[in-house]
């Protein structure tokens, strides 16, 4: 059965922040230690996206009324999964578990290579 990394975009809010760099800033450590220790091996990233005037990649972060939203990339690899939807289902799982009340969304899934060292 082959092995599967899923990345998973989180829509994270950050409340009484004045920045975006704030927002990004304490929605990462926010991130980082609720998957701890549970789910310690979920890499955790911020989205960037293309700028729609420009081209150029920029984080997805926005603050409004001290409140901040902040686009979160959760990756894991998936061990021995069926297929690319159980992988999907495994990977919501674990991740959901860990940071409840968080809406999630699958943003990739990709087949490892089998000699891909493991993590």
């Amino acid at each position: 059965m082959p092995d599967y990394r899923v990345t998973l975009e989180a829509a994270w809010t950050v409340k009484d922040v004045a920045t975006t760099q704030d927002a990004i800033g304490i929605a990462v450590s926010e991130a980082g230690k609720r998957l701890h220790p549970s789910a310690k091996f979920v890499d955790v990233d911020v989205l960037v996206m293309p700028c729609p005037y420009c081209g150029e990649e920029i984080n997805s972060a926005l603050v409004v009324a001290r409140t901040g939203i902040v686009g979160l990339l959760l990756s894991m690899k998936v061990f021995n999964a069926e297929g690319v939807d159980h992988a999907e289902r495994i990977a919501k799982s674990v991740i959901g578990r860990a940071v409840r009340d968080v809406p999630l969304a699958t943003y990739s899934i990709t087949a490892c290579e089998t000699g891909e060292e493991t993590e």
